[in-house]
């Protein structure tokens, strides 16, 4: 009987292991409030990582070397009761097939995060049900972590989760939050699900597919095929930008890329694309410092 026991009990965690999809690290950073030693930003923490790292997000079984490695840093700037004015910086990485290296694929900061929490409250999320902007913009940039994931390794692999994300954007405007409706700004969570939805910005998904999949993934065997796909990839950003200038999705890709972007292309073997700097320059020209170093 016991041994009975124990392989049940070894089946239930490799079932619960296989439903995570995340390996998410959430921080608290209560400095600013002058009461960072509050048990309440301990208590919060700590239920946001179990939330987060502890739901089944999608269907799709993850094994735990597949799981998506992403970072939640919140910054609590005051709080009065249960109310609490914050910032959110979420940034998501994946591994590059072939090698040990980490790239990331998303790095965004959002300013519009106020919320209503009462310390040990449960946190769950439902589709198509409004519990708390809270959980809604947790909720939220998990499916636009995903969908981006997705995105990397298969063409348009990310809609279903961005679709996800606009329900939640749907459901979320009923709480009267900032960054869920289109007057709140140009960085706001309903601008950035939109522009991901919209026809408009398609060569940004396709960019990632190409830079990710057809890029990164193969230049541990071709190193100036992985490097021209990835220049290509820019050349759709600049058709993107030529219809759209200085868009939220163009400064989202190069926040994530440009110091990757400058070490891939200062290094190692030079390809046919002596544009490609003017084309940088041209997309993303906050960055030019980093233009520089390519060859």
């Amino acid at each position: 009987m016991p041994k009975l026991i124990l392989t049940f009990l070894l089946f239930i965690a490799a079932q619960l292991g296989m439903a995570q999809q995340l390996n998410c690290e959430i921080t608290i950073n209560a400095e600013q409030t002058g009461q960072a030693n509050l048990s309440v930003f301990k208590t919060l923490e700590r239920s946001l990582n179990e939330f987060v790292n502890n739901t089944s997000w999608i269907d799709q079984k993850f094994q735990p070397q597949e799981r998506i490695n992403c970072s939640m840093f919140i910054t609590i700037s005051s709080f009065e009761g249960e109310n609490f004015n914050a910032s959110i910086q979420v940034q998501s990485s994946r591994p590059v097939y072939g090698t040990s290296l980490i790239t990331p694929v998303f790095n965004f900061s959002d300013e519009q995060f106020g919320f209503n929490y009462r310390e040990y409250q449960p946190l769950n999320y439902s589709q198509n049900t409004y519990t708390s902007n809270l959980v809604s913009v947790i909720s939220y940039y998990i499916y636009t972590i995903i969908g981006l994931d997705a995105d990397t390794f298969a063409p348009d692999g990310g809609t279903p989760y961005f679709e996800e994300a606009n329900r939640i954007v749907t459901t979320a405007q009923q709480g009267g939050s900032l960054g869920w409706k289109g007057s709140d700004g140009q960085r706001s969570r309903y601008r950035l699900n939109t522009d991901l939805l919209s026809n408009t910005y398609g060569e940004y998904r396709e960019a990632l597919y190409d830079y990710h999949r057809l890029g990164l993934d193969v230049m541990h065997e071709d190193l100036v095929g992985g490097k021209t796909a990835i220049a290509e990839a820019m050349d759709k950003l600049k058709v993107m930008n030529g219809r759209r200038n200085n868009s939220l999705l163009l400064r989202v890709f190069f926040d994530a890329k440009a110091d990757e972007i400058a070490k891939i292309f200062s290094d190692g073997p030079s390809i046919g694309k002596p544009d490609l700097v003017e084309t940088l320059n041209n997309i993303a020209p906050r960055y030019s410092k980093n233009w520089r170093t390519i060859r």
